[in-house]
């Protein structure tokens, strides 16, 4: 496969529109030849966000896709945001940008958020000659962005050599800065409004890596389905146009150097001060309009996907939460999956927007007091130590 076919692997990936057909095995297409894993996590991100600083361990997490497709010219490529992490699916021909994009975007995070980032490199040709694969399905959030959804077991193969110290990349200079342009973590958290934000991880167990965990993520989609737009835990109208003074100087920490960053936190609160005149005014301003970018926030927000497994991030009432927790309960005794429940008051938005004027900005949601990564904490059947707790 060309260079040129190989940046357009994703973009040939037949798009489904409902989220229902992440159990459809037939969405998947395998990764081509010679692609890597570019992949990260923050260690300790249980006891950081047990710390208060869930935000920054998002605010971690989104940096490694922000930094990768900045150095890579964004493109079109596969990724997953965790919360705690991210991956990003690449032809071989960008490992070099993408290994400088890691090396520097660890030492952002540990001179700008004090966290500790760890990186890697994984080939694909790697995880398929241990009998796994990387499959990619590419789902339509809405007419203006897609996600990818990724099955074959290979990405949490890959995970898995990451936390073991396999295939790390090195930490670049101190000093050095990625490039995180159009990173952004503004908004307040949003609050819950049919029960409570539930984040939820559903992995096939032992006897489950079939039709019958296919069939338990269809039968939990389907009641999330019953909440109206799946549970989506943003209004359809957009977040409340309230932002967050941390948030803002996160984001003047991340698109800005140090000498600059005053001046950078003054044009985003300019920003968002046009923001909030226009949308009362309810008039564009030159090709920006306000109450379509707060619908657009909405409608492209990544709530939900498949990792090998299901995420989803999701406001439910009480009733329904029983039924999913009751089905996981089940599937868990028959070996069909494990899982991990986390129930919050809010869900916690962060975004990568290479630019307002174009309506592709994408957004990612976890919950509010740790999401996914205390969900993965949890998970059923499997016993985690002291140590291993803290490494999450």
């Amino acid at each position: 496969m060309s260079a040129a076919s190989n940046d357009q692997f994703f973009a040939s990936v037949p798009v489904f529109a409902e989220f229902k057909g992440v159990a459809d095995t037939g969405n998947y297409r395998p990764l081509p030849e010679g692609w890597i894993l570019a992949l990260a996590d923050i260690v300790g991100s249980t006891k950081a966000i047990g710390d208060g600083r869930y935000k920054d361990v998002n605010m971690a997490g989104a940096s490694v896709i922000s930094a990768v497709l900045n150095a890579v010219g964004k493109g079109d490529f596969p990724f997953v945001f965790g919360g705690d992490g991210a991956m990003i699916a690449l032809p071989a021909s960008h490992e070099d940008a993408a290994r400088a994009a890691l090396a520097s975007v660890q030492v952002w995070v540990r001179e700008d958020l004090g966290l500790d980032l760890r990186t890697a490199i994984v080939p694909v040709a790697d995880i398929r000659k241990e009998g796994l694969d990387v499959r990619v399905a590419r789902y339509s959030a809405s007419p203006y962005v897609t996600y990818a959804m990724f099955a074959g077991g290979g990405n949490s193969w890959a995970e898995k050599q990451m936390k073991s110290g396999r295939y790390g990349v090195a930490a670049a200079p101190a000093g050095t800065r990625p490039d995180l342009a159009g990173l952004s973590c503004r908004w307040n958290p949003i609050e819950a409004e049919n029960g409570e934000i539930v984040s939820i991880i559903a992995v096939p167990g032992e006897a489950g890596s079939g039709p019958e965990f296919q069939s338990l993520v269809t039968a939990i989609v389907a009641i999330s389905s019953e909440q109206g737009r799946g549970g989506h835990p943003v209004p359809a109208d957009g977040p409340d146009l309230s932002f967050s003074r941390k948030g803002i100087e996160r984001e003047a920490k991340a698109t800005a150097a140090a000498g600059r960053q005053w001046r950078q936190k003054l044009f985003i609160m300019l920003q968002l001060a046009l923001t909030v005149i226009f949308f009362k005014l309810g008039i564009p301003f030159g090709r920006f309009d306000a109450r379509q970018y707060k619908r657009d926030v909405a409608g492209n927000s990544d709530f939900r996907k498949f990792d090998d497994g299901l995420k989803m991030t999701i406001d439910v009432d009480s009733a329904r939460f029983e039924r999913i927790e009751a089905l996981l309960k089940e599937a868990q005794s028959k070996g069909i999956a494990r899982y991990g429940l986390h129930r919050q008051d809010s869900a916690l938005m962060t975004c990568f927007v290479p630019t307002p004027m174009s309506r592709d900005h994408i957004h990612f949601i976890d919950g509010a007091s740790g999401g996914y990564a205390v969900a993965a904490s949890k998970i059923s059947g499997k016993t985690l130590g002291p140590i291993e707790l803290l490494d999450r």
